[in-house]
């Protein structure tokens, strides 16, 4: 069977249509992929090329949030290429508000980050809050600006809170959505005391929704050992045993911060268990 490779558009047309996306048969690999060097290399290259290519558009005034999209799009076409199942869920929830929103997700791995892009751009500009060190990468530091990055370090909590809440409300009240990962780090099992309620926080001060978002990027991990770690920690071994799955919940309507952390945590918890995956409660 011939494989046809799933454009952005197609991938949006069905999203916006249906609420969700799956992957067609003729979309992906007939067989998965068997575990080793060469699926790591082939997956891992797909995933992480948005940055080299944001570095290269960039000088030339080149780099668009539409090419941004399109570059981190390679994301779904390279797990449908080695044979993995794409699976979109929920998103008619955030169809149904118009406006800007506070995505909160968690944290599993690197792939959520670019995988996420193209989605939601789907439905309007947004900026995403990363860890500082990301934006300092060389040749990337215009680029990450110019996508809407807003870095923050891990020195002073309070500091880089005072800082998220200023620059959240102007971007907000510009039109922009935010997408934050409380965990802060990447965790294997889903506990909702490791959740920060900064999310909840801005988006109080705000005054807008919270919508959360649920992924599950089991595929490839973080390197825990081996000679690798110091270089590619990043981008460990890929099983194709796992699909990449993505779940968009209802909108937590602007409010306390309290209430509205409260409600997001048991919602994510629920969807994790739903999908069977680990929770701490």
């Amino acid at each position: 069977m011939t494989m046809n490779k799933t454009t952005l558009e197609a991938f949006r047309k069905e999203l916006l249509q249906t609420g969700g996306y799956d992957s067609a048969p003729e979309r992906c690999a007939a067989k998965r992929a068997k575990k080793g060097w060469l699926t790591t290399l082939s997956y891992t290259w797909r995933v992480s090329r948005v940055f080299p290519l944001c570095a290269l558009y960039e000088p030339f005034g080149r780099l668009t949030t539409d090419k941004w999209a399109h570059f981190c799009f390679s994301t779904v076409t390279g797990a449908e290429k080695l044979g993995m199942r794409v699976h979109f869920e929920g998103w008619k929830n955030r169809e149904a508000y118009k406006g800007p929103v506070v995505y909160l997700c968690n944290h599993m791995s690197t792939t959520e980050t670019i995988l996420l892009p193209p989605v939601l751009l789907t439905y309007g500009p947004f900026n995403v809050v990363a860890k500082q060190s990301l934006s300092k990468i060389p040749f990337l530091v215009k680029a990450a600006a110019h996508m809407g990055v807003v870095p923050i370090g891990r020195k002073s909590p309070r500091e880089d809170l005072v800082n998220m809440l200023r620059v959240s409300e102007e971007k907000i009240k510009e039109g922009n959505s935010f997408l934050i990962f409380p965990q802060g780090t990447r965790q294997k099992v889903f506990n909702p005391k490791h959740f920060s309620s900064i999310g909840a926080k801005i988006a109080e001060k705000a005054g807008c929704p919270i919508v959360p978002i649920v992924v599950d990027t089991r595929c490839q991990m973080t390197r825990e050992k081996g000679v690798l770690r110091k270089i590619f920690k990043d981008f460990g071994p890929v099983d194709t045993s796992y699909d990449l799955r993505c779940c968009c919940g209802p909108v937590i309507p602007a409010g306390k911060s309290k209430a509205m952390h409260e409600a997001t945590v048991a919602w994510m918890a629920d969807q994790h268990e739903r999908w069977g995956l680990p929770v701490e409660r």
